[in-house]
């Protein structure tokens, strides 16, 4: 199955519109002056983001999501590495979800 050149020219649309809202915002954010409390608030965004994207799927998951995610606090708190983190929730989910497959 061979990738289609109007699906390659969306992938690719999508990336610079990606990039250039990334850059634009960097740009923009560079020509003005910060007040640190301000830096303070913008630098928790992508914290607050992947919270906003991760607690549907724990509260609305089966035990295995929830197991997961505390599995990735636990890793995160005490390794402070966010791939280690990660890594730790989707094996938790993979092992969890085939245990629970294999008892069904």
């Amino acid at each position: 199955m061979g990738l289609s050149p109007i699906t390659l020219f969306a992938i690719v649309l999508m990336a610079l519109a990606t990039y250039a809202t990334r850059a634009g915002g960097l740009w923009l954010a560079s020509r003005f002056d910060l007040s640190e409390r301000a830096g303070a608030w913008l630098d928790q965004i992508p914290g607050a983001i992947l919270v906003s994207l991760v607690a549907p799927t724990v509260l609305t998951g089966g035990p295995a999501e929830m197991f997961a995610a505390l599995a990735v606090v636990i890793v995160a708190l005490r390794t402070g590495s966010l791939p280690a983190a990660m890594a730790t929730g989707v094996g938790t989910v993979l092992v969890l979800r085939a245990l629970e497959a294999n008892l069904l």
